[in-house]
């Protein structure tokens, strides 16, 4: 199987205006550069509304188990808060830490008023139910934006505190200049927290609160037959993968200037070298010569997903998204990194 590891993206990237036969190839959408953008846009939002007489906005953590991917993962997140102004606590459980304990902290954290959000990460260990602790978090600290209260504003395009990932690529689409209005667009996978939230927001109103893209949306998954898929994704001015399938999206499945976003991130073994690199759903160095615009692994959507947290702390703490109209507490803040994508 070819990879498309970072050194192939990087000798990409160096030659984003390298002409292959009369056509230039795409636009590598720098997702690291446009996370990096936001974080200080929101560093400079912190420091208004602290200078205000406000404290600072407090996001607290609960890892279980020791998964190197979720250590790095919660180390990143911290970084990022630190650098837009973001108090920040982790709470570590030992792997054999049970539902009942897990509730409790999180119960502790939902009533204590200095702190304004609150994620558990993902993946839990096999005896602890995900979508149980996802739910005890209460919805108006639910950064992550994984409580069923606010899947179900967001899919009613009501304003709440959204998945990061799904946010993350409205704003890298949006940033772009990417068109979506009446656009085709396929998503290939359909995660709760992803691909389906992906697919609400391409095909939502942009009249509405959550300030959707307005394209056709088509979803795919792991039953649609290659052929099928193939169909879907050469009509599609936008392609949104999802699945965590290396090399799914090849260059004969996609139209000329289309634009590719790569969410899809898989650890393989690169043949070339025997060692270990991330990879996307995207076959990179070829679909490039195709696609208008396209988002490389990593470096694309992983450091948005980042940004959007920090963004969804922020309307948290200012109380940005009223949960319940009788609240006195639930003021609308405007400014709160505009809530909307």
């Amino acid at each position: 199987m070819r990879t498309n590891c970072w050194t192939g993206v990087v000798k990409v990237f160096a030659k984003n205006f390298y002409t292959s036969g009369n056509r230039l190839k795409a636009k590598v959408i720098d997702g690291k550069s446009i996370a990096s953008t936001i974080l200080n846009e929101l560093r400079v939002e912190t420091q208004e509304w602290v200078s205000q007489g406000h404290r600072a906005p407090r996001l607290v953590a609960v890892l279980v188990g020791q998964d190197p991917a979720s250590k790095i993962y919660v180390s990143n997140k911290m970084k990022a808060a630190k650098v837009v102004g973001i108090e920040t606590e982790t709470i570590k459980f030992d792997e054999s830490t049970n539902e009942n304990e897990l509730l409790a902290c999180i119960k502790r954290l939902n009533f204590d008023q200095n702190v304004d959000g609150i994620l558990v990460q993902l993946p839990l260990p096999e005896h602890i139910t995900e979508r149980t602790m996802c739910n005890a978090v209460a919805p108006h600290k639910d950064v992550d934006g994984f409580n069923i209260v606010n899947i179900g504003r967001f899919c009613l395009d009501m304003q709440c505190l959204g998945p990061c990932t799904p946010l993350g690529v409205h704003e890298l689409i949006r940033r772009t200049g990417i068109p979506t209005l009446g656009k085709n667009a396929v998503v290939c996978g359909r995660s709760k927290n992803v691909g389906m939230p992906i697919a609400m927001l391409l095909h939502a109103d942009n009249a509405g609160e959550t300030s959707a893209m307005d394209a056709t949306t088509t979803i795919c998954h792991r039953y649609t037959p290659p052929e099928q898929l193939k169909v879907f994704t050469k009509n599609a001015d936008i392609i949104v993968s999802a699945a965590g399938v290396p090399n799914l999206i090849q260059a004969d499945m996609i139209k000329p200037g289309a634009a590719i976003i790569d969410v899809g991130i898989t650890r393989v073994i690169d043949p070339r070298t025997s060692k270990s690199c991330l990879v996307g759903d995207v076959d990179f160095e070829k679909v490039s010569e195709i696609a208008e615009y396209i988002t490389p692994v990593p470096g694309g959507v992983g450091p948005m997903t980042v940004a959007m947290l920090m963004r969804n702390t922020i309307v948290a703490a200012k109380k940005s998204v009223i949960y319940n109209i009788l609240d006195p507490g639930a003021v609308i803040h405007k400014k709160a990194s505009q809530i909307n994508p």
